[in-house]
């Protein structure tokens, strides 16, 4: 999405008089103005250029302004657009809806010029005293994050190996008791539900007062949906398990000492930790995984730290692929960049003379020779202040050649994506 413009309100009126009178006022106050005719076409606009501030009417045909409002404020991309509604109704409960949804003012109409200009420049500069206040945090979060996250990392990593494995430990008996009560469970229901039947047959005539009950309960929709909770209740069982047992081989407690490494086990333990980045967010399609695991051969080293290597690049082809969907979004409309948005990452491993190599590559928008240059060195972050520590790939490269006597190299050219190739020496070499 492109940048906001910090300098435009975009008025929303299907009056155009009322259009004129605010642009007008808010013109004459100095203030850069864009405007819409109705909710749809407001989003639109919001969609290519986010405004600093918006004057939405709240009667408006089709969309009405309360519809729009909650659509800007349900998207992660306008929700911080401060809302100020405009309307021609002013009874407690239209104020108290608005305000629910997220609006931080009200104008009534008709408008007095000098209300609104008063208005607008107040909620104008509290945005920007806002956006000021967020960038220092964020700067001296940025830096104390750089300060700090070296000198702490082993001891970190440590604590929170023995700190998931212990709650990983707690959660298997939980697991294991409800895992192994849902069948009996299942057996119960099935023989309660045989037993209603049987009754049902032999005593077709059930009084009246008992026919209501039956009927006011819905027995038959019950009876129908108990075994489609169940299977529900397996399911989620079955995926907590997994996430305990990923949970326990990622953070193994072996960093002292040197052993024989899975790695496909680290990589799926990785993959199960990071599933909901993966998923569907916001108009944002699943990111895809795909999977090509070779025949290795046993590697010795640090599951742990491998782990955060393999952490740190799957992270990092996430971060890519969501930060090529956010310019899709700004090029394109909405529909067509969804449509043209196939995010994909690829993981794949195989064996050489002496070494393995794991590549986990993405679709992405790739990167410059500027960025190759520099992507290892601590510090160094192409992402936001505030998103970035410039720690993870450094920490990664050190991992792997310091510890592991490997490479680990990045493949890469702009919009052809990026593929990071890690290199170890098996424990035959």
């Amino acid at each position: 999405m492109s940048n906001q413009k910090d300098d435009v309100v975009l008025v929303v009126d299907d009056s155009l008089t009322n259009l004129l009178i605010i642009t007008e006022a808010l013109q004459k106050g100095g203030i850069v103005t864009q405007s819409a005719v109705d909710g749809e076409s407001a989003l639109a606009l919001i969609a290519q250029t986010p405004p600093a501030l918006i004057l939405l009417d709240v009667e408006m045909p089709r969309l009405s302004g309360f519809e729009t409002c909650r659509q800007l404020k349900a998207n992660p991309m306008t929700q911080d657009i401060p809302i100020i509604f405009t309307t021609a109704f002013t009874d407690t409960e239209y104020k108290v809806k608005g305000f629910s949804l997220g609006a931080v003012d009200y104008i009534p109409k008709p408008f007095s010029p000098a209300e609104v200009i008063a208005r607008v420049q107040v909620h104008l500069k509290l945005r920007a005293l806002s956006n000021q206040l967020e960038q220092r945090v964020a700067d001296r979060t940025a830096a104390l994050l750089q300060a700090q996250a070296q000198m702490e990392q082993r001891e970190k990593l440590s604590v929170l190996g023995q700190l998931v494995a212990g709650i990983a430990h707690e959660m298997n008996n939980p697991i294991g008791c409800i895992v192994s009560n849902l069948t009996p469970i299942r057996n119960y229901i099935g023989n309660l539900t045989k037993l209603l039947e049987r009754y049902q047959k032999e005593h077709p005539d059930p009084s009246e007062a008992l026919e209501m009950a039956v009927e006011e309960a819905d027995l038959e929709f019950i009876l129908s949906d108990i075994p489609k909770l169940l299977n529900s209740l397996e399911l989620s069982a079955a995926r907590i398990k997994d996430l305990t047992v990923s949970l326990r081989n990622f953070a193994r407690g072996d960093n002292a000492e040197e052993a024989v490494v899975d790695i496909h086990a680290g990589l799926d333990s990785t993959l199960v930790i990071l599933h909901h980045r993966f998923k569907p967010i916001g108009y944002r399609p699943q990111i895809e995984v795909a999977k090509h695991y070779g025949q290795l051969p046993p590697v010795k080293g640090y599951p742990t730290r491998l782990n955060q290597v393999f952490m740190n690049l799957l992270a990092n082809a996430i971060d890519a692929l969501e930060e090529q969907f956010s310019h899709l979004t700004a090029a394109l409309p909405l529909g067509q960049a969804v449509a043209a948005y196939s995010p994909q990452i690829t993981i794949r491993t195989e064996a050489g003379s002496g070494y393995i190599t794991i590549t986990i590559a993405d679709n992405g928008p790739g990167m410059t020779a500027e960025v190759k240059a520099h992507i290892f060195e601590q510090l160094y972050t192409t992402k936001p202040i505030g998103q970035g520590t410039g720690l993870g790939l450094a920490i990664a490269h050190q991992i792997v050649t310091e510890k592991h006597g490997g490479t680990l190299e990045v493949i890469s050219e702009p919009n052809q994506g990026a593929a990071f190739v890690v290199t170890l020496p098996h424990a035959s070499a």
